[in-house]
């Protein structure tokens, strides 16, 4: 029973944490903190020594929610900015000049803060397509489980999958899994040609044999519960190194990915961070019902990823 109410208290995440704290410091554009959540969030992550905030926005508000809430903001870089289209267009040339080395979004809509983010020539693009992770840590599983996409790629095409699961991979190297097993996920653990995803599976884990995609195991389809369940593993009769004891799940589409991870989250007791990936630097959509450990551990993993980032030869 302790075992059980530690994972529940999110104690893989705190390991992440205290793992972030030993990386240099992130430097961190804060877009639109002017609510309490994203504010304070925000100084929660600096005190833990986790990002060097730099508050992007309407400066009198930020101001105005500071004082109202008690929330010391004296020392913070601050940086005045209107409307939310062009705070999040600071944001993005905070990092472009290399002041910043992540982006989090605060009290914005997710499409504002993003345009200038995935703008062609002026933007953080890279080679690669941008995609969300969520990171979760559940009592009901012995190990984290990344989940992707549910956040950005609404209906990816194999071409994007193909992105998505390298980020995750990456994404999963980076917290510390050496050799991360990604779970192409399905209605079912047969390749069938009715359901065109499972066809999206096989041709992935092809693409891997191939080193189209690398540093990780990959298998697929497979069903929900061929990946995370040994019971069903050996009930079906499936032989794999990935099968039962997944850290990665790859979701379909971004409603399969939303949903299943608010289930894991609310249904099964759930704590989980995000960022997203394959931009030239880490971006944090952080949520108004995030909670203070959600924020906290999605800096973290912010900041394990762009140490990553940065021990990559040819990194920008």
């Amino acid at each position: 029973m302790k075992k059980t109410l530690e994972t529940a208290s999110g104690h893989r995440l705190n390991i992440i944490i205290k793992q972030a704290k030993d990386a240099q410091h992130l430097a961190t554009a804060v877009v639109q903190p002017s609510d309490p959540s994203s504010l304070s969030g925000a100084l929660d992550a600096m005190r833990c020594g986790l990002i060097e905030p730099i508050l992007v926005g309407r400066e009198a508000e930020i101001r105005t929610v500071a004082d109202a809430h008690h929330l010391d903001i004296e020392g913070v870089a601050l940086v005045d900015a209107g409307h939310d289209a062009e705070a999040s267009q600071r944001g993005v040339d905070l990092v472009r000049t290399g002041r910043a080395h992540a982006l989090m979004k605060g009290n914005l809509h997710t499409d504002a803060f993003m345009r200038p983010i995935v703008a062609r020539g002026g933007g953080l693009r890279t080679a690669r397509r941008m995609s969300h992770v969520f990171v979760l840590d559940t009592p009901a599983y012995s190990r984290l489980l990344l989940i992707t996409d549910a956040a950005i790629n609404i209906a990816p095409d194999l071409s994007a999958k193909r992105d998505i699961t390298q980020n995750a991979i990456d994404l999963a190297r980076a917290i510390g899994i050496d050799t991360p097993r990604a779970a192409i996920v399905c209605a079912v653990e047969t390749v069938t040609p009715a359901l065109p995803s499972t066809c999206d599976a096989a041709a992935l884990c092809k693409m891997a044999d191939r080193n189209q995609i690398e540093g990780g195991l990959l298998d697929g389809p497979l069903a929900f519960d061929n990946a995370v369940s040994p019971d069903a593993v050996r009930a079906k009769g499936i032989v794999s190194a990935v099968a039962g004891q997944a850290d990665i799940l790859v979701v379909p589409d971004l409603e399969a990915g939303n949903m299943l991870a608010k289930q894991i989250e609310y249904l099964a007791g759930a704590h989980l961070a995000g960022v997203v990936v394959g931009a030239r630097v880490p971006i944090m959509l952080t949520s108004r019902a995030d909670s203070a450990l959600a924020r906290l551990a999605s800096c973290a993993v912010a900041a394990l990823y762009r140490q990553w980032q940065l021990g990559r030869t040819g990194i920008e």
